[in-house]
């Protein structure tokens, strides 16, 4: 069952984290982070969003890996989270963090799946179209007890250029 959250990605990015983490994403934003949509930072991972505008994002709470579905999503990235409190915290990035929605976890190293969809659409609303649900970008939080393992991208979306032709 999945929780369903709306956040405000501002910067382009929501925050996944510890609860007793404090953080500190200024200077993990790399040239590689952006284009992976990743960053990782001690305690706390920031996925990347293609619109600095609000996100729909639904966090599943798992016991075991998933199957590999990224064939639904249009960008797909992992990395693991130490989870020393065994409460996970997700919030837009300027969001007040005593106010973000927590989920109990065990505690010790998580894995966090961040599965992307409708990249285009939010990129490139229609003109008719905007805060539309069909231009919200999604994003798919699944979770599980893992042991520590290297980011990974799994699927990689590249933003066109310029819209694309109907």
């Amino acid at each position: 069952m999945a929780t369903n959250l709306e956040l405000f990605a501002d910067y382009f990015q929501i925050h996944i984290l510890d609860e007793d983490s404090d953080a500190d994403f200024s200077n993990v934003w790399t040239e590689q982070a952006v284009l992976d949509g990743l960053a990782v930072a001690e305690g706390g991972l920031a996925i990347g969003t293609d619109v600095n505008f609000t996100v729909a994002v639904a966090v599943h709470l798992l016991t075991d890996q998933p199957d590999d579905d990224s064939n639904e999503f249009d960008h797909v990235v992992e990395a693991s989270l130490n989870l020393a409190s065994g409460r996970l915290v997700v919030l837009g990035c300027t969001d007040d963090v005593d106010a973000a929605a927590r989920f109990d976890m065990p505690s010790g190293w998580t894995r966090i799946r961040a599965s992307r969809r409708s990249l285009t659409a939010a990129a490139f609303p229609g003109p008719d179209c905007e805060d539309e649900p069909e231009d919200t970008e999604e994003i798919r939080l699944q979770t599980w007890p893992a042991p520590y393992c290297e980011p990974y991208i799994t699927k990689r979306w590249a933003r066109p250029d310029a819209e694309p032709l109907s």
